[in-house]
């Protein structure tokens, strides 16, 4: 479980770390889970809550990257096929197998994709989940009803995996502590301790306390994903931009407009991207865009064209037109893209990562994708290792069952993404059955999993539970809204919290939700 008091206790007697990690998204957990698991003293620390970035805005996929296919990038296709085999074989109750067709228009385009797709197969080797298939068109239509048959010439299913990726980050942190780390959220890393040039550790504010501490490390890792750059200047101001930041948006619709189990997949739109409609959460995620940006921020907002965008080529292909008024939520994530001299577009950017190590022996990763976190993370801390002199010891994590593994269980039923965790939640319910009501009539997030994630996974905020335990935000924001001050009032009861806390967090996320609803 994550505890924060004997996380602070850990931290006041621990003379010296061997790695602390700046950044709580997938990267900088999957190092934590890697280090601790490895047995070394490893202390994360997040400035916002868990996820808060770019690692909860995904489109939801564990997938090898089709279109890198097209781009000829073998090696991330290989590399992120195998890794998206250990997600689902680690994590049976977090991820699962999702069917998808991309619908054809002529029969050159069902052989071209359908080779493509097939040798997308052969490069899976023993992780293949499925065989790709031709469909006639009449197939195609049965199994997305809603899809334009005009012209339609039929379509190729093919499989990849999907998985909540708020949730896996969350089960990540439990993992990490599970095996002995620390990792704590909203400490916000103010400062670099160096001696002789050299980096000896960092200062920390707690922005929950407004306390500050200083604690001492063999190594430090910046896995701060778009916000690289900030840790480098810290480190070194004249150190060069290391992250070209771009943008994607999705759009979550109701499943009225998009009646199938299965995923529709456009290979490719005008900007060069493909366009994905998934079912998730009972909504359906559409998207994404590629824009580069030049300012970042914590809550990047989608902007109009981008929707505009989404909603015109989603209806190029879909029977049942949306317009912005079904639109129930929309957020956007920045990609931290690895800064080349000469990548005039984003959306042909590489998405293999990048380790830099600084000459403070500041390690720095960036880059990736979210199905390639753990071996991002394995070869950022085995730059550490080597640049701290600590014990040579090999990673394990390809194998790591993670925290509620249950091999019977089946991700996408009720209470199904905690594992083994459920008997926890449990216990809750069969302390007041009352704890089994929603914290919304409309969507199935019960207080009894508020109850848990405020006492096991740090939870400290209203958007904490909204955004990332529950992913109500980014399901339907307006429906967030307004569970808002029930949320606020259950966390100050168990936090210990007053009136004022109660108003302040539920304007506070009033205003955060407001970005998620398209005018």
């Amino acid at each position: 479980m994550l505890d924060r008091s004997l996380f602070f206790e850990k931290i006041n007697s621990t003379t010296e770390w061997d790695v602390v990690v700046i950044g709580g998204g997938a990267t900088g957990l999957g190092i934590a889970v890697d280090a601790a698991n490895r047995g070394f003293r490893v202390l994360l620390l997040e400035k916002n809550d868990f996820a808060k970035g770019t690692s909860s805005r995904s489109t939801k996929l564990v997938h090898g990257g089709v279109r890198y296919l097209a781009q000829g990038n073998l090696k991330l296709v290989i590399e992120a096929l195998k890794e998206r085999g250990y997600m689902i074989s680690n994590a049976p109750h977090l991820t699962k197998i999702q069917h998808f067709i991309i619908p054809v228009f002529s029969l050159f385009d069902k052989w071209f994709y359908g080779i493509g797709l097939m040798i997308y197969d052969i490069l899976s080797g023993k992780m293949r989940l499925e065989r790709t298939r031709l469909l006639s068109k009449k197939e195609t239509v049965q199994k997305i009803p809603s899809i334009d048959p005009m012209k339609l010439k039929g379509g190729i299913q093919y499989a990849d995996g999907q998985f909540d990726d708020a949730r896996f980050v969350i089960t990540l942190a439990l993992t990490a502590s599970d095996l002995g780390g620390v990792v704590l959220n909203y400490c916000n890393v103010n400062g670099l301790v160096k001696e002789n040039g050299k980096i000896k550790g960092v200062k920390f504010i707690d922005e929950i306390s407004n306390q500050s501490f200083e604690v001492r490390s063999k190594s430090v890792i910046n896995a701060t994903g778009v916000f690289v750059d900030g840790i480098l200047d810290m480190d070194d101001e004249a150190s060069p931009a290391a992250v070209m930041p771009s943008q994607g948006v999705h759009l979550v619709i109701s499943k009225k407009h998009f009646p199938s189990s299965h995923a529709l997949m456009i290979p490719k739109t005008k900007d060069g991207r493909v366009l994905f409609a998934v079912p998730w959460h009972d909504a359906v995620v559409i998207g994404t865009t590629d824009t580069p940006l030049k300012m970042i921020s914590d809550e990047p907002v989608a902007l109009e064209e981008e929707i505009d965008f989404i909603i015109d080529h989603f209806n190029h292909y879909n029977s049942i037109q949306i317009s912005r008024s079904d639109v129930q939520s929309v957020y956007a994530g920045l990609r931290p893209l690895v800064k080349t001299s000469n990548s005039k577009s984003t959306a042909l950017a590489s998405r293999d990562h990048t380790i830099i190590v600084s000459k403070s022996d500041l390690i720095t990763v960036t880059g990736g994708k979210w199905t390639t976190y753990r071996k991002m993370a394995k070869d950022a801390l085995n730059n550490a290792v080597f640049v701290a002199k600590l014990p040579t010891v090999k990673c394990a994590t390809r194998n790591l069952h993670l925290h509620g593994y249950r091999s019977s269980v089946q991700y996408g039923n009720i209470f199904s993404s905690y594992g083994s965790d459920l008997d926890g939640i449990n216990e809750i319910i069969a302390s007041n059955p009352a704890y089994t009501n929603n914290i919304h009539p409309d969507y199935p997030y019960s207080e009894a999993e508020l109850i848990w994630a405020v006492r096991n996974e740090m939870a400290l905020q209203v958007e904490d539970i909204l955004a990332r335990r529950s992913r109500m935000l980014f399901v339907n924001a307006r429906a967030a809204i307004d569970a808002a001050p029930k949320v606020a009032r259950m966390m100050a009861k168990l936090l210990g919290r007053d009136d004022q806390w109660i108003e302040n967090q539920i304007n506070s996320f009033n205003d955060v939700a407001s970005a998620y609803i398209t005018s």
